[in-house]
């Protein structure tokens, strides 16, 4: 005999911190290597080249990556026959089974007893009731026909072994007779009979199709690992269910599929999962139904393959919640390289963030990078633009509290050794260090339901895609709000991600409905090829350079795939005054300067193939870092999107390397302006760019009107802002006047007044639309983006670099050479 000694279940190893180079940095660190000579030669010098990029010819952006959203339910992953849901049974059709103490009796045929153990070894129907002290019920039927085993007030304990151990049978059905509480508990060592052996490794295990019904309630303290396993399928109709287990709550390895019931689990490891990741067709979970309190230590519900929710009530905490979850590193100070674009992003959601300056006072913005928790050194090792960047340790201790009452709380000490080297960006972690809530290895489809998650890493997670179709979610998560690696899509319901680093990610991002709110210390919607997990090195390329995983279609769930489609949209940098790293003192009511640092709007960045695409719904975001971020394109044709933040001059409301065009839909961004964007030119629906010459405080109302008074827009930034973007479809070519504060009677949703009379304010210009994109400054209309050089499609800003023209970027200062041009400016009269 050999025993085996379950290892203790301690609390999960720390994810990775997500170590980023932004984007925007990567690219400034390979266009400053490849081109140091012309920043050496510029330095201190004004040069004859013009202060906006060169831009290539703008397309259309194709929308192609945009895929039909996945209207997968579990009724089209599996069937529930009608023995499933059969939980009748007679005396006298049936064979008793009477657990006593340590043996048992046995009325009828097919079970028998030796010692404490009862084995069933024929189909038919058994009825197991009583207390077995330290035995087991052994179920080896080689025979055609259904097992079914009622629990009828049954309390079962083996110290060393499953208490209910299903080593053959055609198929076995388990029934919690109604009324009754039923028990199974095991030890924390099992015996086998030999080294080659390790199962069983649940309290209740089985090798064949296993199906639980009845309403009656089951109770498992799995002390060794798992509560409930199925090697084939777990099929669960009803019932009560509170599970204890050392590691995994309830796993079928080629599907599990839930109709109804409530579950309580607290699981050392994941709380639902299904296994088979070898067949295409298996290895998923769906859910139809039911009320899920899951409590894991690792991820909450995890499929191989696809997960599927139709409707319940699910509240699920993984790796002790959002609170545990590791701090995210950045390799550069906010504002970019070369200087302080100004303050670090902070927690969203506050006032008085970043930017600091108030109305008619002025900012000294030093451009020396200030130093940040995980200090990044970087290294130009050659003129091949090899960029080698290292962590340093940082040594600090994380306490993360198990969730399963197998699993103590325990410290743990996180190092992070110092490392040179790049890790593919797709995710990759295991069920050993993943703690989302619910994941997926292809499609991941919610249709309805309530979710209230507090995860340590991502809320919902899949390596496919992700598509909501309906429900109410409620997350706070450590790291990603929802991210799919191909294409996330929501078509309908309530997503309230309360707090996350990046609430949305995926290579195409598509919101054709729902009503979306999302907090965000980081981007608050991201469209990128691939998640950066890592420091990254070698060539410096745009981030996520890695091709979307192709799924597999099956014959039982439609897995989709996102071939992002490419933009046309190139962009070239033209030379530029290269910064000499301070900024002089401003003083007086003259308006501050802009930040120092990177490289201009996009400037030489490749443009990826990630999309945005939003045609409808309510999006509202804030963020500390970017508030929409596109590695490629954005399209807007439909919904309303809201926009508060960020406050730092190194991030911007809007960010894109391809174009943003906007057909139709409203869009309000307010933000800080060192990072500028606005939508392009190719836009058929007008916007105005607004750049304040000094920050606004959070609160303060901006109204524009056109020129018979008619409302556009009323709206109340809810942080610090120095720029806003408006497009509406009310906008249209004439003349308009904006205001600043003042009050309105109206009723605000995220801000927004939808009616009301405003009045009160201050006139702050009045103008004309007669292009697309209309930028503006208190002095009037600009020719292009005043912040600094313009960027692909209509207007990165200057990402903090000074203007080439040597100016301190006032926004009344000259642009290009060329005199900003203002009509029926205004600035004195009071609405």
């Amino acid at each position: 005999m050999r025993k085996v000694n379950q290892p203790k279940v301690s609390t999960s190893p720390q994810p990775k911190a997500k170590t980023l180079i932004p984007k925007k940095v990567t690219a400034v660190f390979g266009a400053l290597v490849l081109s140091a000579s012309i920043l050496a030669a510029c330095t201190g010098t004004s040069t004859s080249a013009t202060g906006a990029a060169t831009t290539s010819t703008a397309t259309t952006v194709s929308t192609a990556a945009v895929t039909t959203p996945v209207k997968t339910t579990s009724a089209d992953l599996v069937t529930f026959k009608k023995k499933d849901l059969s939980t009748e049974w007679s005396a006298d059709s049936s064979t008793a089974i009477k657990l006593n103490g340590t043996t048992a009796t046995v009325t009828g045929s097919g079970a028998k007893v030796s010692g404490s153990t009862v084995t069933i070894s024929s189909a038919g129907t058994y009825v197991i009731s009583g207390k077995l002290t330290d035995g087991q019920i052994v179920v080896n039927s080689a025979a055609e026909g259904d097992v079914h085993i009622v629990l009828n007030g049954a309390n079962i304990t083996n110290n060393d072994s499953a208490p209910i151990y299903i080593q053959e049978a055609d198929n076995v059905i388990v029934t919690l007779q109604e009324g009754t509480e039923n028990t199974l508990t095991d030890g924390a060592n099992y015996v086998f009979a030999d080294s080659s052996t390790d199962e069983p490794s649940a309290a209740l295990f089985s090798k064949a199709d296993l199906t639980i019904n009845g309403t009656g309630t089951l109770n498992i303290d799995a002390n060794y690992k798992d509560g409930i396993t199925s090697k084939d399928d777990l099929k669960i109709v009803s019932g009560t269910f509170q599970i204890d287990a050392a590691d995994d709550g309830i796993v079928g390895k080629d599907m599990v599929a839930i109709k109804d019931g409530t579950f309580t689990i607290n699981a050392g490891g994941d709380g639902i999962k299904s296994t088979n990741d070898e067949a295409t067709d298996k290895g998923f979970v769906a859910i139809a139904d039911g009320t899920f309190t899951i409590t894991a230590t690792n991820d909450g519900i995890q499929a191989e393959t696809a997960l599927v929710a139709d409707n319940g009530t699910y509240t699920i905490t993984t790796g002790g919640g959002s609170a545990e979850a590791e701090p995210h590193t950045q390799e550069m100070p906010p504002g970019g390289f070369m200087g302080g674009g100004g303050t670090p992003p902070a927690k969203p959601g506050t006032a008085n963030q970043g930017n600091t300056a108030t109305p008619n006072s002025t900012t000294n913005q030093d451009s020396t990078a200030s130093s940040t928790t995980n200090t990044a050194a970087s290294s130009d090792a050659s003129t091949s633009a090899t960029i080698v960047t290292a962590n340093v340790a940082t040594g600090s201790t994380q306490t993360a509290s198990s969730a399963a009452s197998k699993s103590n709380a325990t410290s743990n000490t996180a190092t992070n050794s110092a490392n040179a080297t790049t890790t593919d960006s797709t995710d990759t972690s295991t069920s050993s260090d993943s703690a989302k809530a619910l994941k997926a290895g292809t499609d991941l489809v919610i249709n309805g339901g309530t979710f209230t998650i507090d995860a340590k890493d991502d809320s919902v997670h899949s390596n496919g895609s992700v598509t909501i179709n309906g429900g109410s979610l409620k997350l706070t998560t450590g790291d990603d709000g929802m991210h799919a690696e191909t294409t996330l899509s929501i078509t309908a319901g309530t997503v309230d991600i309360v707090n996350s680093y990046e609430g949305l990610e995926g290579t195409t991002i598509d919101i054709s409905g729902g009503d979306i709110h999302v907090v965000a210390t980081d981007d608050g919607v991201n469209a990128s090829e691939g998640t950066a997990t890592s420091t990254t090195t070698g060539d410096a390329t745009a981030e996520g350079d890695t091709t979307a995983q192709t799924t597999a279609a099956t014959d039982t769930a439609v897995i989709t795939t996102a071939a992002a489609a490419s933009t046309s949209t190139a962009t070239t940098a033209s030379a530029t005054t290269a910064p000499t790293g301070t900024d002089d003192q401003a003083t007086g009511s003259q308006p501050p300067a802009p930040p120092t640092g990177g490289m201009g709007g996009g400037g030489p960045e490749a443009v990826g193939n990630a999309l945005l695409n939003i045609s409808g719904g309510t999006l509202y975001v804030d963020a500390a870092g970017d508030g929409l971020d596109a590695n490629g394109s954005i399209t807007m044709s439909g919904g309303t999107v809201i926009v508060n933040g960020p406050t730092d001059n190194g991030n911007g409301s809007l960010d894109y390397d391809g174009t943003f065009e906007m057909t139709g839909g409203y869009l309000v961004s307010a933000g800080s302006s060192g990072m500028l964007q606005s939508t392009s030119d190719s836009s058929s629906q007008y916007s105005i760019a607004m750049s304040y010459s000094a920050t606004q405080t959070a609160g303060t109302l901006v109204h524009l009107q056109d020129s018979a008074g008619n409302n556009v827009l009323t709206f109340a930034p809810s942080k610090d802002y120095q720029s806003i973007v408006i497009s509406s479809p009310a906008l249209k070519a004439g003349s308009y006047t904006l205001y600043s504060g003042g009050q309105s009677t109206g009723t605000a949703t995220n801000g927004l007044y939808a009616d009301g009379a405003y009045s009160g304010g201050t006139e702050v210009v009045s103008f004309d639309v007669t292009n697309n994109v209309t930028w503006l400054t208190e002095s009037g209309v600009s020719d292009s983006n005043p912040n600094g050089a313009s960027g692909p499609g209509g207007g990165g800003g200057g990402r903090g670099m000074t203007p080439p023209d040597g100016t301190s970027g006032n926004a009344s200062s000259t642009t290009d050479g060329a005199s900003n041009t203002s009509t029926d400016s205004s600035t004195s009269s009071t609405k």
